[in-house]
């Protein structure tokens, strides 16, 4: 042992060792503060200690890849001079403050949620200023800094010496690259030794196989997984008889159910009569607030254009979004699922070949494409998209007079359209029908457009929002030239909100959008005032088409609906999810926290399940369903289905 604290890598064992001491210490702490609930054995002890040191050597050795590979290239006479002295100095400084940084954090955390970090923390990074401000108003922040400055000095002073006989030693260069190399083998190691059953859960208490992992490294796992469990952290009920419900909120008259496995929604949907082979343009305004609107209250004019549409389209004037980025806008829209809790499915781990409205047109012969004005790289959009039924034209593709003017976000949004329009023209002459999935960009910040198009100067959300009526407006003007126009449903909706923050943690107009469905030759206009939401507006598309189809959707069809159905929305934040109707919203959050608020257009007033168990369980219905579906495959598109 001796050898190995005097070599060249001397300084990354004594970090180790030094790190797993303190992750012991940490995870003891928490093992005796937990006592009561561990029902601990015999067996339980190696068990929770074996897998957490894997755990923690895991973390280690992605965290010191740097210094290795630092290490094993520094020359001997620099390795001994006083500059790298002052760097290993500084290392050993940062790696210890950061463990004694991670332990307070940890500690605070599992006294909140009983478990290490996980996507509720990553959450945190996203909500910075809330986090904060609740930080500091609960917890003595000054004193706790104050002491993991203080035991970072102390361990450092510990550990100097050895630190100190570590930079003494001469190493060959060949001698220097082997080390590195069998040391950059242990992540490799951890990490196959971490995909096993045998380290991921060691017992059937939850608490024992949270105490064996290693905070830090739950971390970055949930960063890239995005997802909250949702059976772990939400109030979940009897399977069978959630089923059941489920299968009651979705069903509507012409669907037979064509499965009885739990969860399984999969329904032949029956129209009578031919089936209209429709193209749909889908225009997906980016944070279109129905607030925006002169209909609405805005005493700005701001959309004039738009006004005038509602009067000639079909608009739903209580029409809502499920979430507030532009990813929960898309994945409602395109699958038709409740915002399950966590990062949207778009970023999500295996989320190809899912059932989507691309699918199950392309299916039945349709073109359908995925239109964006900036690169679809960002937000995983283009990944999901091509792995989901769509081919994708994003700016990558873009012509020389398609890209005019354009932002960091993307080009104006008359020069997506125009493409838009270009690409519909190349389905038209090949004898197909197209859908098109069109997502705009000029209503974001920086809010530039070209100069000319509006009353109001860029840079300022009211021109923008200016510009995209006026974008919007050319675009079905110029259509009307088209041979494709007659036979095509335009369906304009906001992907989200320009705003979430209000009052309460779901505020309901922070998720009020517009939506639009124009087709002179197909749709009569006119006004739809039961609550709807983006999950409907696929099933509502195959339905103005009269399609029959095997349905996986968990919207409706809303002109199907019943004139005693009053219509229902799902919403969502990162963290909580709600069904809301009735003047009345149930909130699931983490720790199996369920709230009922009443009265949520006025004075909304929180009570607990009990006010509305019928609504309750409604909701566990939906997000539990979703989210067992997700889990087990039974939302996959089966190709050939609906041909």
């Amino acid at each position: 042992m001796k050898r190995i604290l005097d070599s060249r890598f001397g300084i990354v064992f004594i970090l180790a060792i030094t790190a797993c001491v303190l992750f012991l210490i940490l995870r003891t702490a928490l093992l005796i503060n937990n006592i009561a609930v561990l029902d601990l054995k015999v067996l339980d002890i190696p068990l929770i200690y074996g897998a957490g040191l894997i755990y923690d050597l895991a973390f280690l050795s992605y965290l010191l890849i740097p210094v290795v590979i630092y290490l094993a290239l520094l020359p001997n006479k620099r390795y001994q001079g006083r500059i790298h002295r002052y760097i290993a100095y500084i290392i050993a400084i940062l790696v210890i403050g950061l463990i004694f940084f991670d332990m307070v954090s940890e500690w605070l955390f599992w006294d909140e949620f009983q478990v290490r970090f996980n996507f509720i923390s990553v959450d945190y990074l996203v909500y910075r200023r809330e986090v904060t401000g609740n930080i500091s108003e609960s917890y003595p922040v000054p004193l706790l800094l104050t002491g993991v400055a203080i035991c970072t000095l102390i361990v450092f002073v510990i550990i100097k010496r050895p630190i100190d006989l570590a930079l003494k030693a001469t190493t060959s260069l060949k001698k220097r690259l082997v080390g590195a190399l069998i040391l950059l083998l242990i992540p490799t190691g951890c990490y196959l030794a971490l995909t096993s059953e045998t380290f991921s859960h060691v017992s059937e208490n939850n608490y024992k196989n949270e105490l064996a992992k290693n905070g830090p490294y739950q971390f970055f796992y949930a960063f890239f997984a995005n997802e909250l469990d949702y059976e772990q952290f939400y109030q979940t009920g009897d399977k069978q008889v959630l089923d059941q419900r489920l299968r009651g909120l979705v069903k509507q008259d012409n669907q037979t159910f064509t499965s009885t496995v739990p969860f399984d929604i999969s329904r032949q949907v029956s129209n009578v009569g031919p089936e209209k082979k429709l193209n749909v343009m889908m225009i997906v305004v980016e944070s279109l607030s129905g607030d925006y609107m002169t209909r609405f209250g805005n005493k700005l004019n701001l959309t004039p254009h738009l006004d005038e549409l509602a009067n000639n389209s079909l608009f739903f004037n209580n029409f809502y979004a499920t979430g507030n980025r532009t990813v929960r806008g898309m994945e409602a829209l395109t699958l038709s699922i409740p915002p399950t809790p966590g990062q949207s499915v778009i970023h999500r781990p295996h989320n190809e070949g899912l059932f989507s409205l691309g699918s199950l047109l392309r299916d039945k012969g349709y073109d359908s494409k995925f239109i964006y004005g900036g690169y679809g790289y960002f937000d995983n959009m283009n990944y999901f998209f091509s792995h989901n039924g769509f081919d994708i034209v994003d700016r990558n593709s873009y012509a020389k007079d398609e890209s005019v003017f354009g932002n960091v976000w993307g080009v104006a949004d008359e020069y997506s359209f125009l493409r838009a329009s270009r690409e519909a023209d190349k389905s038209y002459q090949a004898k197909k029908p197209f859908y098109s999935f069109i997502m705009t960009t000029s209503n974001h910040r920086p809010y530039t457009f070209p100069e000319g198009r509006v009353d109001s100067p860029s840079g300022h959300y009211e021109g923008a929002v200016k510009y995209t009526d006026y974008a919007i407006n050319k675009f079905i003007e110029d259509s009307r030239k088209k041979p494709w126009f007659d036979d095509t449903i335009f369906i304009i909706v906001a992907d989200h909100c320009a705003g979430s923050a209000g009052k309460s943690d779901l505020p309901l107009e922070r998720y009020h959008i517009p939506l639009f469905i124009y087709s002179p030759k197909h749709v009569k206009p006119g006004q739809f005032n039961a609550i709807t939401n983006q999950i409907d507006v696929a099933p509502t598309i195959m339905g103005l088409m009269n399609s029959s189809y095997v349905s996986r959707f968990f919207g409706k069809d809303v002109l199907r609906m019943k004139p005693e159905e009053g219509g229902r929305a799902l919403m969502g934040t990162y963290q909580k999810v709600a069904l809301y109707r009735d003047n009345k919203m149930a909130i699931l959050s983490p720790n199996k926290k369920v709230d009922v608020l009443e009265d949520v257009k006025t004075v909304p007033t929180i009570h607990d399940r009990t006010a509305d168990p019928a609504l309750v369980d409604d909701t566990l219905s939906y997000y539990q369903g979703a989210s067992y579906q997700l889990h087990n495959g039974l939302m996959l598109h089966k190709a050939g289905e609906n041909k």
